[in-house]
């Protein structure tokens, strides 16, 4: 695929674009010895096959070799290589397609995009391959564990325009989840608060400070200790709606990370997040007219109070 800003950067393959690695501007020493700083877990033998079968390449499009000196400021490109993908044993769903966007509807524990142990298993990858779009790009993420819609840029002439749907607020999102209900609490709300990256790296944590989260939320249904609640986050941080609720003392049923790290074995399907992006709603940039999408997908019913 032909990228402007790089135009030499490799092709995708099999639907996975190269990675990019810039070299800092001070070093010594081969290309192959800062690789395997920068990446130990990958190892020197395996640097050493990708660039003998030409998966390495700098910034201009020539291959490296091993005794190639370092350059200070230049790009690599390597293909990523995993000895094993987990199979996930979901399907996708598009909902709708033309020749600008693309709604498709995301399974539960499907990344949307290539990273950690997953590639061809991806959203964007399954979908790139299955409908022959090289151009296709997510216009907004939605976690591995959520379940619902995902909107994709088709090609990369009109993506600015639908982009700015997203970073001018004017796209409308609607969540649905499930949490414990609170007696006291009175609905709707609006969750305020300062969210910035936690520890372990993949969580999120409120911290004092000015807000820059904002989530609107109320209730669907209530039954016994469970209810249903509908969430219109304003703003879109990591991990935002997850956060804010068990903030609220009303943590996701079965999410894994909030308000502590619990997370099931790989290839343990059998306690989905209960979080689910139901709907899209905006006006299209291009022609004017009002859209609304709604996901296929269902979360599970609230369970039903002991006997």
């Amino acid at each position: 695929m032909h990228n402007p800003r790089h135009p030499h950067a490799p092709p995708l393959r099999n639907g996975v674009g190269p990675s990019c690695v810039a070299l800092p501007h001070s070093g010594s020493g081969t290309m192959l010895e800062f690789l395997v700083r920068r990446m130990p877990a990958v190892g020197a033998e395996v640097w050493r096959q990708r660039m003998a079968g030409g998966e390495v390449v700098d910034e201009h499009g020539v291959v490296l070799t091993p005794e190639r000196g370092f350059e200070p400021g230049l790009r690599l490109y390597y293909y990523r290589a995993l000895p094993q993908e987990p199979v996930l044993p979901f399907k996708e769903q598009v909902l709708y397609q033309d020749a600008h966007l693309l709604v498709a509807d995301k399974p539960h524990f499907m990344p949307v995009t290539p990273s950690g142990q997953y590639l061809q298993s991806t959203l964007l990858v399954r979908l790139r391959n299955r409908l022959d779009l090289p151009h296709l790009a997510p216009l907004h993420r939605i976690d591995r564990d959520t379940a619902g819609l995902v909107l994709f840029s088709v090609q990369p002439a009109t993506r600015g325009a639908y982009h700015a749907l997203f970073r001018d607020r004017l796209m409308h999102k609607t969540y649905l989840a499930v949490a414990p209900w609170r007696r006291g609490l009175e609905f709707p709300l609006v969750r305020h608060s300062r969210l910035e990256p936690g520890m372990p790296f993949f969580r999120t944590r409120e911290v004092a400070g000015p807000a820059n989260s904002e989530t609107q939320i109320d209730v669907e249904e209530v039954q016994g200790a469970w209810a249903r609640y509908r969430l219109h986050p304003v703003t879109g941080k990591r991990h935002q709606l997850r956060v804010h609720m068990a903030a609220l003392g009303l943590p996701l049923r079965n999410d894994a990370f909030y308000p502590e790290v619990q997370d099931a074995p790989e290839g343990d399907h059998s306690r989905p997040l209960q979080l689910l992006a139901q709907r899209l709603q905006f006006t299209d940039p291009l022609s004017g007219t009002a859209r609304m999408f709604e996901s296929a997908l269902q979360l599970l019913p609230l369970p039903m109070a002991a006997a």
